[in-house]
Order: structure tokens, then sequence, then C-alpha cells
């Protein structure tokens, strides 16, 4: 008997270390997925209440929990949680009374990250209506398209940006827009200043009655594609995707305690509805920045006592870019959170900055590259493109793996490594074929950011007349104070990568163009091509029998044209 019970006792004292032998993450996935049930339950419950449970519900929640704790810190300013909601109230009142606003409009707000977004969204919502996001950062055709797009008559504009306004306010007139300014100051004629309204506005409670028939499949608001390959796309964002996304801070061990610093812009997804609801969601503090700033980062951070972050695409590479000082490991970060780190700025941030935990959606590692799909069902679905059907339709893949299914295309290149880790490699549309092979274009940008000289690098893909595929091609900065030696630099690219995926063309500019969330643009680079007669900046050619980089003459680029020059 005595046997028996210690041949049990010795097997499942066995167990946890066969299971970690067998997959050495078995415990925190199980966590993982215990968590992962238990907000899919939540959100179900949610769905099935009468009214519906909203993010804004759970907003008005934690401000009857925690009133006086604060939620926004924002330019040495603090708002509480009451502060927020009575000032969103003072807002769906003036939009109400003043604008002309009604049930199902679509508020349209051309903001900065400052507290006043949050106040128009909470507002809006309270009012039953969604709100579009517009990316601050746009211009002329496409800030009218965005805002055509998502059928906004309400156009809601911070002080900072009344010239791009102001260049398409005929265009708004004659579509009978109500352009509304928050500004102190003079504003331009036909134009509402909001600022006294809001001001004078009463900051009771806005009935729940407004929004008594809202439900998950309500529209919440829509936010837009980075436009790296054309107009942003204007995405819509129901009540349902909005929990989604504010969920899944709480997955990751997120709590009221927490402090998170958002300086990724509220226009995209990652900074409002990761960052500021799911910091919303779980009782949280969100440090606001109006925009990211490497050398400032730590120093907020350490300032605030901030325990998490985010970023996005180059993010991390910019502070690891930023010299080294005696404190980088003094704070109290203690999770990160983010997409788009390369595997060797992964590595050099970490070992700089201290072993926080990195809970990254993509990464980048050794394996078998696949697409990314995503089946669509009820619920996991796909409400498509605004006034796009072209761009929704080819977002959508049928017959993938039975006859009749149906399928969201996500443009996404995975890896799958030796432990079943599923990590990012790259964008479908940011791979070249050349000579029959696929090259991906974060992989040469990887080796190029090994040389000494160059501070950060841009690869893609351009055509030459009379070839098959595109041929590899890179814009670079060069570091202060460094020169360009081709010589050095040829060497390396020859020494760490194929022929085929060589850079065959380099372009030297003082900066590289990135999108709003820290994406490189690439498309205008690709169309702009290598011919000196167009392009200003230094531009040179791998010459490998000489295994140097050599200026492109007008000679070469006729000669490549015409073929007398090999590639």
């Amino acid at each position: 008997m005595y046997a028996l019970l210690a041949t049990l006792v010795a097997s499942v004292a066995i167990v946890p270390l066969l299971l970690h032998w067998l997959s050495p993450y078995f415990i925190q996935d199980l966590r993982y997925f215990i968590t992962i049930v238990r907000k899919s339950f939540e959100l179900k419950a949610y769905a099935r209440r009468v009214p519906y449970y909203s993010v804004l519900d759970r907003f008005l929640d934690m401000v009857n929990k925690h009133p006086d704790k604060p939620h926004i810190i924002f330019e040495h300013k603090t708002y509480t949680y009451r502060d927020m909601d009575k000032q969103s109230n003072k807002v769906a009142r003036v939009l109400k009374e003043h604008v002309g606003v009604k049930r199902d409009d679509v508020v349209a707000l051309f903001l900065s990250n400052e507290p006043a977004f949050i106040w128009f969204w909470l507002g809006s919502a309270k009012l039953g209506c969604a709100a579009a996001f517009l990316n601050y950062n746009i211009r002329a055709k496409s800030l009218l398209h965005c805002f055509a797009c998502c059928g906004a008559k309400v156009l809601i504009v911070g002080s900072e940006f009344k010239s791009p306004v102001e260049e398409v306010l005929p265009e708004l007139r004659e579509q009978n827009v109500t352009v509304c300014f928050i500004d102190d100051g003079s504003i331009m004629p036909g134009c509402v200043n909001l600022s006294g309204e809001i001001n004078q506005a009463s900051d009771e409670p806005i009935p729940q009655s407004q929004r008594n028939d809202i439900t998950s499949k309500s529209i919440a608001a829509f936010i837009y594609t980075s436009g790296t390959t054309g107009l942003p796309k204007a995405a819509i964002i129901n009540h349902e995707r909005l929990w989604l996304g504010a969920c899944i801070l709480g997955t990751i061990g997120f709590n009221s305690k927490d402090v998170i610093y958002v300086n990724l812009p509220l226009y995209h997804s990652a900074g409002f509805t990761l960052g500021f609801n799911g910091a919303t969601a779980e009782g949280g503090t969100v440090v606001l920045r109006r925009k990211f700033s490497a050398s400032q980062f730590w120093d907020d951070c350490r300032k605030y006592n901030v325990t998490i972050i985010q970023y996005i695409g180059e993010v991390l590479r910019y502070l690891c870019n930023v010299p080294k000082k005696d404190n980088d490991r003094d704070h109290m970060v203690r999770l990160a959170i983010g997409n788009g780190a390369r595997p060797e700025v992964w590595k050099e941030f970490l070992n700089r900055f201290g072993k926080m935990v990195v809970t990254e959606f993509y990464g980048a590692t050794e394996g078998q590259p696949g697409l990314l799909v995503c089946k669509i069902s009820n619920v996991t679905p796909f409400s498509g493109y605004v006034k796009n059907e072209q761009q929704t339709e080819k977002k959508k893949l049928r017959n993938v793996f039975r006859k009749g299914d149906l399928y969201f295309n996500s443009g996404d290149l995975l890896k799958v490594d030796k432990d079943n880790f599923i990590y990012f490699q790259d964008r479908l549309g940011e791979t070249f074929r050349w000579k029959g092979e696929n090259v991906a274009t974060t992989e040469v940008s990887d080796i190029l950011s090994m040389v000494d000289c160059f501070e950060e690098a841009n690869a893609y893909g351009v055509s030459v007349p009379g070839n098959e595929g595109r041929i590899g091609m890179a814009a670079v900065k060069l570091k202060e104070g460094k020169e360009f030696e081709s010589n050095k630099v040829c060497k390396h690219v020859m020494s760490h990568l194929p022929g085929y995926a060589r850079p065959r063309f380099l372009r030297i500019q003082n900066s590289l163009e990135i999108t709003g969330t820290f994406k490189q643009m690439k498309c205008k680079l690709v169309q702009e091509g290598f011919n000196p007669a167009t392009i200003q900046d230094p531009l040179y050619f791998l010459d490998e029998s000489t295994e140097n980089y050599v200026p492109i003459t007008q000679d070469i680029y006729n000669s490549i044209l015409s073929k007398e020059m090999k590639l």
C-alpha cells in the first residue's frame, strides 16, 4: 500500500517536469488560455445584456468605483475618472444642443493626442453616435477622402490644424459640413468655436436612454488604415470589436494599479483601442503624450512611474538609437506590448533597458513562412471598409480549405519556429521577387542596419524595364558625423546576402519617411525608382566587378535600361 502511494506521489511530482520537458511553455499557455476563455464568457454576457454593456458603460462603472483616481495624465496635468466623465458630459450637451448632432450621426475628430480627443469620443458615444478618427498628418485630397467616406457632417478640429482645414474649407462647405474648432483664439468665417459653449455647459450625466438601442454590432468608430499603398481606407469598428481590443491588456496581466504610457496616435487602433480603452477597462491610468519622443521617453516613464509601455513599427529601434545613459535601467516598466520589433532590435532593447516582459503580436525568427488568414464568422467578423467595396472584397479569400468557406487575408507573412511560436516575417506587399526568388524587405533592412555608417535602412523592390520582377533597392540614412563608406558597405552586403537579395541601388536620404504609426513608407520610393535625372538624393549602384557602390550617372542608368549593363 505504501509502495503504491509512493508511486502515485512520485508520478504526480514528475508530471510537471515531464510537461515542461515536452512543452516548456505549457503552464504559461494554459494560464493564458484560461484567461482568454474567461474574457470570452464576459464579452458574451455583455452582449446579452439589455441594454448592451459597452466599453463606455465600463468607463462609467470605473467612474463610480474610483472617481478620484487619476485616469489621464497629460502635460503635467492630471484628470481623474470623474473629471473625464464630467467634461465628456459637457461635450455631449454642446454637440446635441448647439451643433445639432443626432443619434447615429458620425462625428469626425481631427485632433492630436490630447484629453479633448477622449472627451469628444466619450461625448459622442453617450449620444449613441460613432466617431471617425482622422489621421492628423493627412492633407488636401486624403483629408477630404477620409472625411467623406465615413459620412460625417460634423468636423471637430484642434487649434493646431487650422491651416490644413482652411485648404479644404470650400469643399467642406459645399458638402454642408459643420466645422467646429476647439480654440480660444480667432477662427475662420463660417466655422464654429465650441470652447466657450463647452466651458458653460452642464456636466450633469447624459441619460442612458440616448443610447438604449446600441448593440454589439452598432458602429463605435471608424479607424483608418495608414495609407502606405494609396488613399486610407476606413475600417468599421463596432462595439464588439472595440471590446475585443480593450480586453488585450487584461489578458496579459494589466490591472488597476498599472500606469500605461500612450504616445502612439489615438487615431490608430493601437493607441486608442488597446492603449486607452484597454487601460480604462481595467481601471488603470494613462499617461498621454502628444507625440512620440525618443529622447523624452524614459524621462516620462520615470516621472510618472509608468509600468506598461506600447510600441509599434520602429519605436524600439528609435529608443535604442538614443545615446546611452547611466540610468537607462532606472525605471518601473515591467511589460512592453506591441508589434513589429525586429529580432536584433528586440535583443538590444532588453539588454540595454532591462529584462522586462515583451508581449509581441508578431516577431521574427527562422521557419517556413506562410500567409496568415483568419476565418470570417460571427465570432470573428470582418466589417469591411466604408464605401470601398473593392478593397473590402480584396481582403476576402473564398474556398480556402473547403468549398464555401470565407477567410480574411491579413497580408502578413508569418513563420513557425521549432517551439511552435508564430512570428511576423513581413507584409505580403513588402516582399519583392528577383531572379525567381522571393526576398523579405525586413531581412535586407536588418542586414543594412548592421553597417556602422547607417542609422536606418528601408529596403524595397523597383521595376527595371525589360526585366521580370523587381530588383532590390534601399533608402538609407547616415549616422550623424558619418560618411558613406561605399567599399565597406559593398563587402558587407556581398558577404551577408545572396545575389538575388542584394540591394543593387542605394539612395541616401536625410530622413526616412514613416507613417503616423511608425511604419516605413515604401510606395513613393518604389514609384520614384532610381533615375538620377529625377531624384535629387545621392544614388549608388552595386558594381560587383569592382566590389563597390558607385554613383549612378545618367550613362550608367541608360546602360541598365538598354541592358548593356547586366543586373
